[in-house]
């Protein structure tokens, strides 16, 4: 029987783990919670990758990808897209937000939400520098991760010669990084069933029901956002096929909307991208720099359509300034989100501060923000993956044949 369930390609069993997951929540109701230890023990043991693997790959891709003029467009193109694709999520939400009438005469019982502690731009700026670079990998600060390795790999490659020695530990390093990847994945299913067990178990449908229509909003964009945004850079400026593109997405976009974590994907969408042809140079560099500055999901279409939401519930009119407001906050406030659950509540508080909305309205969407960060994560995911096929074919990092192989599943099954 485990050798049948072997040959049943990987994003299948995703999937099915994914349904069965919904089903037993749905059954079973609070039981359910009792499986999310299966989905604990996959996210933790994803953390356990996410520092050392970031490491090695970032310093890898840097010093593979050859001059530094080739790293600067490269650079410059990857976080172009991001912030293009930000504006474009932040305007759908505003314009998703302000047709649909969310608030109505929603009643709820409020909690008390302390106002967070919003760092400024300069202090992002700031952070972003390691004061010690060992503390961030035990910590698991990404984005001061990122700086570091990045810093490391132009070392590397200034140094030319002398510095060979280390630079074949650090790749050692990232095949076994990689080697562990592919061991953890194999969960994958058994995560997922976990973890939807949980969610629908805690949550359940009579929960969701009275904020259908503030989550079919966020649903709705975001997918507008997937299909049309994405879809049409696959097709217009990559010149590919946006559904053999969605169909080597999905089994990232399966773990992204059950994790909720954009870092925990990243081994998923790794392997996706290099199904789609990416090179492992480019992936390695798009991919982990995504996940912690291109949040569309989070920084884009949720806070504008959140402070929409919670201006009508508190009857508070919005005019013109207050929309571009939005926009921009929304967009700027995404390079400081982290990859991780639960995140973008932080970022809504940017927003609502921006244009004067009270912080206690984040108490109405608290509650199913799980709900809402599925949908955030994946959307975030799939902007990492396109921005790493439409730049990569843009810059020779992407290989067409093996984007075109329709054998998608056995590509993304064998690389696991």
């Amino acid at each position: 029987m485990w050798q049948s369930i072997k040959r049943i390609p990987f994003w299948q069993q995703v999937l099915l783990g994914f349904m069965l997951g919904a089903i037993v929540g749905l059954i079973f109701g609070e039981k359910a919670t009792e499986l999310k230890p299966l989905g604990d023990i996959f996210i933790s043991a994803i953390k356990m990758l996410v520092a050392p693997l970031i490491f090695c790959a970032i310093v890898v891709s840097i010093t593979s990808l050859g001059s530094q003029a080739n790293l600067k467009r490269l650079s410059f193109k990857t976080l172009a897209m991001f912030m293009f694709t930000g504006t474009i999520a932040s305007l759908i939400g505003l314009a998703i937000g302000s047709m649909i009438d969310m608030g109505g005469s929603l009643q709820l019982a409020t909690t008390a939400v302390k106002e967070r502690q919003v760092p400024g731009f300069s202090q992002v700026i700031l952070e972003m520098i390691p004061i010690n670079p060992f503390a961030a990998l035990a910590e698991g600060k990404v984005l001061q991760i990122i700086v570091f390795a990045a810093l490391v790999g132009i070392a590397i490659n200034r140094i030319g010669a002398k510095a060979e020695p280390f630079k074949k530990v650090i790749e050692a390093g990232a095949e076994i990084m990689f080697e562990l990847t592919r061991m953890v994945l194999k969960l994958t299913p058994i995560g997922v069933f976990g973890l939807m067990a949980w969610v629908i178990g805690q949550y359940g449908l009579s929960t969701l029901l009275p904020l259908s229509k503030f989550i079919g909003a966020i649903y709705l964009a975001a997918l507008i956002h997937i299909i049309f945004v994405y879809g049409g850079l696959i097709k217009f400026a990559a010149k590919l096929s946006p559904i053999q593109f969605f169909k080597k997405a999905m089994p990232a976009q399966l773990v992204a909307f059950s994790t909720a974590s954009s870092f925990g994907t990243l081994p998923a969408s790794t392997r996706c991208t290099e199904a789609m042809g990416v090179s492992k140079q480019y992936s390695a560099f798009v991919l982990p720099l995504g996940a912690t500055m291109n949040m569309d999901g989070c920084g884009g279409i949720y806070p504008a359509i959140a402070a929409i939401f919670i201006a009508q519930i508190y009857a508070i009119p919005l005019d013109m300034t207050d929309y571009i407001l939005i926009a921009f906050t929304a967009t700027i406030a995404s390079v400081g989100t982290a990859g991780v659950p639960g995140s973008a509540v932080v970022m809504l508080t940017v927003t609502l501060a921006a244009v004067g909305l009270p912080l206690e309205g984040i108490a109405f969407i608290a509650a199913i923000d799980r709900v809402i960060d599925m949908i955030r994560t994946a959307t975030n995911v799939t902007g990492d993956m396109m921005t790493a096929v439409v730049v990569g074919q843009s810059e020779g990092q992407l290989d067409k044949n093996t984007f075109n192989r329709s054998n998608v599943p056995e590509a993304v099954q064998q690389s696991i």
